[in-house]
């Protein structure tokens, strides 16, 4: 985001972006539309219409998940500014639409940015024992040292909010990059701790009321560009061991890392966060997990996982936020990531890492199975299958090749697909082939670490209308993309480079949700 502010990407043409994608489409427009093929994804979230960015951390309120993200309800229209618009789950598969929770431009201060909420269980703030309460940013003026914390509350279980005044409760000191409140609660302190995106730092702070704060500490990282979007949480490790875990979205395409949501595993003694190591490990090497968010698991009783926490990410990227054939099609841009279920691993050199799968839950909406088992590939061979949105998992072995595959969404012809699998010392997922959303060409193949020697890799891939997300070994590593594949390029093929290999356990699956 550096150089540019949200405003302007808000005011860029998203209509101009999104027709060189559907030739044959007219303008969009905000007023009735004519009958076409949908682009709308087929089992992960997206806005009901005009346009949503940041997912913001969902909130376990009365036994259902309060998920809100930030919406721009006259996108259509050329105006900016978002608001919060809730969404309601029980299984974080299925979403009720909540409408507008904190709306926009009914103070001063214009439009809301990210931020967070929390149920304020013991009235520390004084709006009631469990009112929600949303600690997010705003910029009256949109000028670089303008954005400061501003507070909402709902007594009406998170449902409607309403301004605490006008004034920040944390307001900017002065510095450029004052954004994005992550806001918990720390028990053992009696207090709350929020971190704040500082542009190459995170900032910490203390509160006893959610309304006075004071700045603690900061942590530090340059070379990954403006952070974002800042996470701080406990997670208990397979082997029992409890781990603090810092993140934040970042941009590393200039060092050759990920566009996406960076993590350092550590510990934090209430003030301060103190890193394993100095580099971060990235939860996603696709193009498109931006804005991601963790929160708590919770059971059917609202028990706490220790060991478990979900994630969302936005799928989509600030370099091309407004391409998207969505708009045309069906009057909206804003699809997020499936929810996964992230845990925390162990390595075989001691060192630890959050590892991901989809959630669970997905299993449930289960709406057709193709079993093809074990398939001895060398070079290509096409299926008899033929989708837009499934899922495809298989373990590939060999002894000895360069490299194997899918390829997704294929044309009839071939010439278009999406590539996802393994070649040298790489795992990758490949869009260049297909209609992609980045226009320079520069951004199309994602690459993760792996290990040939093991001549074996485990592909769990969730395929949709307008995304690909790859899960390599059991979510060891993981790779988001946004693509947008003509809607006739339902093919599926296997493949390998130099050698052979049997696709085992192979098995397709479709969902309806």
């Amino acid at each position: 985001m550096r150089g540019i502010t949200r405003r302007a990407l808000f005011a860029g043409s998203a209509v101009g972006a999104a027709g060189a994608l559907l030739p044959t489409a007219g303008p969009a427009a905000a007023g009735p539309r004519t009958a076409r093929a949908s682009y709308r994804a087929g089992y992960h979230f997206t806005v009901p219409e005009q346009w949503k960015n940041d997912p913001q951390r969902p909130v376990w309120i009365d036994g259902r998940y309060h998920y809100y993200y930030l919406h721009n309800a006259d996108y259509l229209a050329g105006e900016i500014g978002t608001a919060w618009r809730l969404a309601t789950s029980t299984d974080l598969v299925s979403f009720t639409d909540g409408g507008i929770a904190v709306p926009k431009d009914t103070t001063p201060n214009g439009d809301v940015w990210s931020g967070s909420a929390v149920v304020d269980t013991h009235d520390t703030a004084g709006f009631g024992a469990g009112a929600v309460v949303v600690l997010a940013t705003m910029s009256p003026h949109d000028g670089p040292a303008d954005q400061a914390q501003y507070l909402y509350y709902s007594t009406d279980g998170g449902r409607t909010f309403t301004p605490h005044g006008t004034d920040p409760v944390l307001p900017n000191p002065g510095v450029r990059d004052f954004r994005d409140p992550k806001v918990i609660r720390d028990e053992e302190r009696d207090r709350w701790v929020m971190t704040l995106a500082e542009n190459d730092k995170v900032g910490f702070y203390h509160s006893a009321d959610l309304k006075t704060w004071t700045y603690v500490s900061g942590f530090v990282k340059g070379g990954i560009g403006v952070l974002e979007c800042p996470d701080l949480f406990r997670i208990r490790a397979g082997d029992g061991t409890p781990k603090w875990v810092l993140g934040v979205s970042a941009n590393g395409k200039g060092a050759g890392l990920p566009n996406t949501y960076a993590y350092w595993t550590g510990s934090f003694d209430g003030s301060a966060f103190t890193a394993d190591t100095t580099d971060p490990q990235w939860l996603d090497y696709g193009w498109d997990w931006y804005g991601a968010v963790t929160f708590d698991k919770r059971g059917t009783d609202g028990t706490l996982d220790e060991g478990t926490r979900y994630a969302i990410g936005w799928l989509n990227n600030w370099d091309y936020a407004h391409i998207t054939p969505t708009i045309d099609s069906d009057g909206f841009n804003g699809t997020d990531s499936i929810v996964r279920e992230i845990t925390l691993k162990r390595a075989g050199d001691g060192t630890y890492y959050l590892a991901s799968r989809p959630v669970a839950a997905l299993d449930r909406y289960v709406s057709r199975t193709v079993t093809l088992g074990d398939l001895e590939v060398e070079g290509m061979r096409l299926l008899d299958y033929r989708g837009t949105a499934y899922e495809l998992s298989c373990e590939i072995t060999w002894d000895q090749l360069m490299g194997a595959g899918m390829q997704l969404r294929r044309s009839p012809d071939g010439v278009r697909h999406i590539d996802a699998g393994v070649h040298r010392d790489y795992a990758y997922l490949n869009r260049r082939p297909t209609v992609s959303p980045d226009m320079t060409g520069r951004w199309q193949e994602s690459r993760s670490p792996f290990d040939p020697a093991r001549r074996s890799v485990r592909l769990r891939i969730l395929v949709d209308r307008t995304s690909v997300e790859l899960f390599v070994d059991d979510g060891r590593y993981t790779h988001s993309s946004a693509a947008f594949p003509y809607l006739v390029d339902t093919g599926l093929a296997l493949f390998t480079v130099d050698g052979r290999a049997v696709f085992r356990n192979t098995v397709i699956r479709e969902f309806r949700v």
